[in-house]
């Protein structure tokens, strides 16, 4: 089951949360951008309280005190009654929890026939009514809408309802209704189930959301953070390396997923220690270079002794995070304290100094290596050689693959920079080069009918005719086909 999710494990640090119903998964996010605001609102001018309608509706802080009676004065006084003014004040009131003034605002509104309402607006006034006078009055509501006002925003915060009074069968009802009529096409409604099933433990269901959503929207933030605190209840650090994985990927600021990991880093303890490395790596995704140092130290000060894997996955991520100089430190403990001599380990190193393009500081480390008598496996001569192909030096190339081919046993270099090598080499037209390879692949027993047209093409790009290849492909028992061919004919006509 997709991020591990155990329906008996209860939630009930996330269902303590108030975050679900109270601030991200209220219809405020949609209706924002629902209600266009083509208005712009006047600046206040120098010092002093400006007499608006927005200060006076805000001040009325008793419920018994009516906002329409406010507006009308307002009138009253020949002043303008501006829609973008009031739905501003809606919002204020929405976030002080005034839901009585806010609604009258909204019921005022509505009569106004020189104001022109849209969805949106409706869906915020189908969400005051139903904290004001519960979930019948806001279906009907509903019902009696116009059809044209029946969008992805009123019934997206008639779902929020349902949600908000955990019906689930009349939520899963009307999701597919939405479905059905095209309205869940973003990640709102899916978020809105997630945080149902959630809450009431129905993690089975859960899944089932998340492959809906991701086939007909994208997952937000929210989404993610709903995912994570279910990671984090259970602290399931695989599922949320996965999750955190995606983040990076869909390129969000994972924000409050921080507070997520740092809860999970709680639970790390000496009974628990397979925690550590995976924390270790999901601050290294979140490119948090404190959190890999402090867990790090944090293990160091539980264990007595760290195992070849905690070191690895330590190295790892320093390397990852370019912090270049702590992995050699760390590397330099490992072989101090272990004899295991792992030649995966300095690879790590090495692969991350090559992708920075740092060659120099690879060479650096490849000679330590060397000092101490420790010998390169097959995939650090070809991290070596790609460095030196991006620099373009083919000595060097060829150098290491034939300190390759002549220190590692049974080493078959990679066909595809096998190629790259004789593609750079051919272009550039460097016959002697070409030579050089044909012979360092005739000892490692790599020869093909692709290696002699790339020499042969070399030799054309240089206007020279090689020496015998066709009599040399005879005895490395190599067959030459149509392109073979052609290039002999093609170089045979050119100067030695």
């Amino acid at each position: 089951m997709p991020y591990g999710f155990n329906k008996n494990t209860m939630l009930m640090r996330y269902v303590r949360s108030p975050l679900i119903a109270s601030r991200f998964f209220s219809t405020a996010a949609l209706v924002e951008k629902a209600v266009p605001n083509n208005e712009v609102a006047p600046k206040s001018g120098g010092g002093g309280r400006r007499n608006t309608l927005g200060r006076r509706l805000i001040g009325l802080v008793y419920p018994k005190h009516s906002a329409v009676a406010t507006i009308q004065k307002w009138k009253e006084e020949r002043r303008t009654v501006r829609k973008y003014e009031l739905n501003r004040v809606v919002r204020e009131l929405r976030k002080l929890k005034r839901y009585k003034h806010a609604l009258e605002i909204c019921e005022w509104m509505r009569l106004q026939k020189d104001i022109k309402l849209l969805p949106g607006d409706y869906a915020i006034h189908l969400d005051l009514i139903a904290k004001n006078r519960g979930l019948d009055s806001a279906e009907k509501f509903f019902e009696d809408l116009p059809d044209k006002m029946r969008d992805q925003a009123t019934y997206t915060a008639l779902l929020h309802t349902y949600v908000q009074n955990k019906l689930s069968g009349k939520a899963e009802a009307l999701m597919k209704k939405m479905s059905d009529c095209g309205f869940a096409k973003y990640p709102l409604p899916y978020n809105h189930m997630l945080s149902l099933y959630i809450s009431e433990g129905k993690l089975e269901k859960v899944p089932e959301i998340v492959k809906e959503l991701k086939k007909n929207a994208s997952p937000d933030i929210f989404t993610y953070n709903l995912l994570l605190s279910v990671c984090a209840s259970q602290n399931d650090i695989e599922a949320a390396g996965k999750i955190f994985v995606e983040l990076k990927e869909a390129k969000i600021e994972p924000d409050w997923a921080m507070c997520t990991l740092k809860e999970m880093e709680k639970m790390a303890t000496r009974e628990n220690r397979v925690v550590y490395p995976s924390l270790i790596s999901l601050y290294t995704n979140m490119g948090d270079k404190d959190g890999v140092h402090r867990i790090w130290k944090k293990m160091k000060s539980c264990f007595r002794k760290m195992s070849n894997a905690e070191y690895t996955c330590a190295i790892s991520s320093l390397a990852k995070l370019g912090e270049f100089g702590e992995a050699e430190k760390l590397y330099n403990e490992r072989e101090s304290v272990s004899g295991s001599g792992d030649a995966r380990v300095p690879n790590i190193i090495l692969a991350a100094y090559i992708n920075g393009d740092r060659i120099e500081m690879a060479e650096n480390f490849y000679r330590q290596i060397a000092q101490k008598g420790s010998s390169l496996c097959y995939t650090a001569w070809e991290l070596l050689t790609r460095g030196y192909l991006k620099k373009q030096e083919m000595e060097k190339v060829l150098d290491c693959f034939k300190q390759g081919v002549s220190n590692v046993k049974k080493w078959n270099p990679n066909d595809k920079l096998v190629g790259e090598v004789l593609k750079q080499l051919e272009e550039l037209g460097d016959t002697e080069g070409l030579e050089k390879l044909l012979v360092i692949l005739r000892n490692a027993g790599r020869l093909s009918t692709m290696v002699y047209n790339s020499l042969l093409r070399g030799y054309a790009n240089a206007g020279k005719m090689p020496l015998v290849v066709a009599e040399r492909m005879e005895k490395d028992s190599v067959p030459m086909d149509e392109e073979t061919h052609e290039l002999l004919r093609l170089t045979s006509k050119m100067r030695l």
